[in-house]
């Protein structure tokens, strides 16, 4: 049970990441299904990843904007910009296509287009700028003990990776795919799914969340633009394509990654 587990997760780690895992982890399409219930984890993952970096980088006596930078360029070279991709594809595809069909072709064309490259330079000056503030608030707030700084940096990190993901994978749960390739990676990777798998991936969205907000109750308000994101972007994806692709889970989670950044900074005098 427990190996078997393991290797789905090491599964989502194969499919979602670029960390070297064992040859005897491959792209089943079972397990690559089941892995879904691990993505919150791998946002952990990233989140942990960006963080040490830009913990490290601020050690070194680096201004944080360079750390910041840093930090990005740490998680876009973990995920391989798995999901950056994603969005670039689906600014071209929707930004250059008024029918299902022409909006699925442009999206899987290898080229990229000025609506992707004009996406994209936004999305990561936006990102830059809103992780730059949150870390500058998190540096000169003032608490009793100085040690929960890099923690409360760690927690900013790891819930906006986690739940974003979550809430990009969620589409999946409740909406049917676009294409009618069936044997595309993105059909097996979020096929059908069982009960575990949603409430899993939900157990490992909520924990570090729930967990802060024992003393910071405020923060779970954070929640509510994300659920109103989410249930936008699936009827708009719904409207013009019948469902979802892969693209439009990454760039789901790219949306709701900033959003949850924006939640933060708004919230942040209730935290």
């Amino acid at each position: 049970m427990i190996k078997n587990e393991f290797k789905i997760f090491l599964t989502a780690v194969l499919f979602y990441t670029r960390i070297p895992c064992p040859k005897w982890v491959d792209h089943s399409a079972d397990y690559l299904n089941k892995s879904a219930r691990y993505l919150p984890l791998i946002g952990w993952i990233y989140g942990g990843v960006s963080c040490f970096v830009l913990l490290l980088s601020l050690l070194l006596n680096l201004s944080p904007e360079i750390a910041v930078v840093l930090s990005m360029v740490s998680g876009i070279l973990l995920t391989g910009a798995f999901h950056e991709d994603g969005f670039a594809d689906v600014c071209d595809g929707f930004g250059g296509g008024w029918k299902k069909q022409k909006i699925l072709d442009i999206m899987k064309d290898s080229r990229v287009g000025a609506y992707a490259v004009i996406g994209l330079v936004l999305l990561l000056l936006l990102k830059f700028l809103l992780i730059l503030k949150l870390t500058n608030l998190i540096l000169n707030s003032t608490y009793a003990n100085p040690a929960l700084k890099p923690i409360k940096l760690l927690f900013v990190l790891i819930v906006s990776h986690s739940l974003s993901r979550y809430a990009a994978i969620s589409i999946a749960f409740t909406d049917t795919y676009a294409r009618e390739d069936a044997d595309s990676k993105s059909v097996s990777a979020v096929g059908s799914f069982t009960r575990i798998e949603i409430l899993v991936g939900l157990f490992f969205t909520l924990l570090p969340l729930g967990f802060f907000a024992v003393h910071h109750l405020p923060i779970l308000g954070i929640l509510i633009p994300v659920i109103l994101l989410r249930i936008y972007l699936a009827s708009y994806f719904r409207k013009w394509i019948g469902g979802y692709t892969g693209d439009c889970l990454g760039a789901a989670q790219q949306i709701c990654e900033v959003v949850i950044y924006l939640s933060f900074i708004a919230l942040w005098n209730y935290i």
